[in-house]
């Protein structure tokens, strides 16, 4: 019963009730789908404006909604900022893009070695592999290996070039500093016989190898170690050409050095004196000596 002198509440403020009530019940519900929005961002690593679109266009048709949006989106770009700070904080290795084995695509004649030298051989097609950017895929008939830097006659090499050399045989294992490792049997030439050809001057101290997916510098090697060993490029593995995923054209086969400092996908030799140089792996960390004996960061 209504209370003696009072009017029946008229049909526009039942209507009007009705409309405020329904607008707190959406605005309630699309904050909670945002804040829903917001943790599953954090979580997918979702970018801010993926966040911050849907909410920003269903809250446009009253000033208080938009303003929550506002307030949604300083959290939202703010937990975003939170995210990559700390992501980058704990972020210390470097992500490879691929870990997988090898491929095997011999050509006409070719047989896998299963042993060299009275040592069983790891088959091509278990042998692991990392890679930064993926497979580098190199064309042999337009391919040119550069020396330059540091000599008295830079080289141009093609792959029939590098072929042309006198071929040497290594048993070698291959270690990786994430702890596994394979045997095969490598065959190239060895780079003191480039290095040779194109004369080194004095004041060269180390190699550079610039490669299809680090352009800039992926690795060097100390010009004593290189010599002092005999160092190879492998143009086969178990006597296989050197599959595009293992490397092709070649790959270096830097004895007694954990796995990063062998260069794959060269596309270019620098002779130096910077001695400061640091490659890829190195500049991230990692021990610029890269004995198997040592320490794997300095």
């Amino acid at each position: 019963m209504k209370a003696p002198g009072m009017k029946a509440p008229g049909w526009k403020y039942i209507i009007m009730k009705l409309t405020i009530n329904r607008k707190i019940v959406y605005l309630i519900t699309v904050s909670i789908f945002t804040l829903i929005l917001i943790v599953t961002g954090a979580c997918m690593h979702v970018s801010t404006s993926t966040l911050t679109t849907a909410p920003t266009t269903a809250l446009t048709s009253t000033t208080s909604i938009q303003n929550t949006t506002a307030t949604v989106t300083t959290l939202s770009t703010s937990l975003a900022q939170t995210t990559t700070a700390t992501s980058m904080k704990t972020s210390t290795t470097p992500t490879l893009t691929t870990r997988t084995t090898s491929s095997t695509t011999s050509r006409p004649g070719e047989v896998e070695a299963t042993e060299f030298q009275g040592t069983q051989l790891t088959p091509i097609s278990e042998q692991n592999n990392n890679a930064l950017a993926g497979t580098q895929n190199i064309d042999e008939a337009t391919y040119r290996l550069t020396v330059d830097g540091l000599v008295d006659h830079p080289l141009s090499l093609s792959y029939a070039d590098l072929q042309a050399y006198p071929q040497l045989s290594r048993l070698m294992d291959l270690d990786c500093v994430e702890g596994w490792n394979f045997t095969a049997k490598w065959t190239g030439p060895s780079l003191s016989a480039i290095f040779a050809a194109a004369g080194v001057k004095s004041e060269a101290k180390i190699a550079i190898f610039y490669t299809a997916d680090v352009p800039a510098g992926y690795t060097s090697l100390d010009l004593s170690y290189i010599t002092g060993n005999n160092i190879i490029i492998a143009l086969k593995d178990n006597d296989i050409t050197l599959p595009s995923d293992r490397g092709f054209p070649f790959q270096v086969v830097a004895m007694g050095k954990f796995g990063y400092k062998w260069a794959k996908w060269v596309t270019r030799i620098e002779l130096s004196s910077n001695t400061n140089f640091r490659g890829f792996w190195e500049s991230n960390g990692y021990n610029n000596d890269a004995d198997i004996n040592g320490p794997a960061f300095q």
